[in-house]
This record gives structure tokens, sequence and C-alpha cells, in this order.
């Protein structure tokens, strides 16, 4: 999943253009931060993004930002007690049912650096937050994340 990843952005351009937005290939920027990886520093400036967790292949979590959430986008996916939802939290409290290893609310943020990749895609803020909902949204469908959504809102596995 992790390695078509280009593939997927071409296939997003053509839901962009059914959405009536010309959007072309070098507007999404993809950083790939491979295991072990550091959390980014900051989201930069003038960009949004789309971020996508995978361990082992398997896609935990797809989340987006906008401009103005650089805790979002740097910090809070390593800390349990960041923010009411967030891949370390999930991590935690999910483990058993997706076969991750044990790992205490200390190391959890440790661990995600050592051992999950991290894909960002990077787009221009001009295009609103409409656009980055909508690859946010389209990347979810495609990859089917484990850690997404509540377990009611969740349909079809």
């Amino acid at each position: 999943m992790i390695s078509d990843m280009n593939g997927l952005v071409l296939d997003f351009l053509k839901v962009a253009d059914l959405a009536g937005i010309n959007l072309s290939r070098n507007a999404i920027t993809i950083q790939t931060l491979s295991a072990p990886h550091k959390s980014p520093s900051s989201l930069p400036k003038g960009k949004m993004a789309v971020y996508v967790f995978f361990w082992r292949e398997k896609c935990l979590k797809v989340g987006k930002v906008g401009p103005k959430s650089q805790a979002r986008y740097t910090s809070q996916h390593y800390s349990p007690s960041s923010s009411k939802s967030n891949l370390a939290r999930s991590i935690i409290s999910a483990r058993k049912e997706h076969g991750l290893p044990r790992v205490s609310e200390s190391k959890v943020g440790s661990w995600i650096k050592s051992n999950v990749d991290r894909v960002n895609l990077l787009l221009d803020s001009e295009y609103g937050i409409l656009m980055v909902t909508l690859l946010e949204s389209f990347i979810q469908c495609r990859l089917k994340p484990i850690f997404e959504g509540f377990e009611g809102q969740k349909m079809g596995g």
C-alpha cells in the first residue's frame, strides 16, 4: 500500500476533476517517512496535509490538517493524552484486536516512531479545506484504515 501512493494520488486527480477542480500532479507533494522516523517539526507554511500511518503494510490511520493545525500534524498522534482521538490512544485501547504489540502509554510514541511508516500528502492551502477533506475521504475509502471513526460509524468493515 505504501509503495503505491503515487498511483493513489493519480487516481485522486480524477476524483478532483469530477468535483470540478483542475489539480495538476505536482499540486500534491508526497513525503514518505519510513520507520524509524521523526515526527515532522512543522507543517510547511501555506500547506494543508493528509497523513497516513502504516504498520506492516496495514493502514492504521488517515487524518487531515488545515494550515493552522501544527500540533495535530506534528505531535498529537504520538501521545495518547494529547487529544480525544489519536493514533497512540487507538493503539493502546485496541491493540489486541489488530495484533499490535503491547506497549505502555509512556512508550507508545517511541514505538510509533520506531515501527510505523508515515506518509504526508501536502497540498497548497489555496485549494481550501473541502479539497483536503475530499482527499482524506478518498484515501480512507481506498486504504480502509483500522483506526478510523467510532465503532458505531463503521459500516461494511
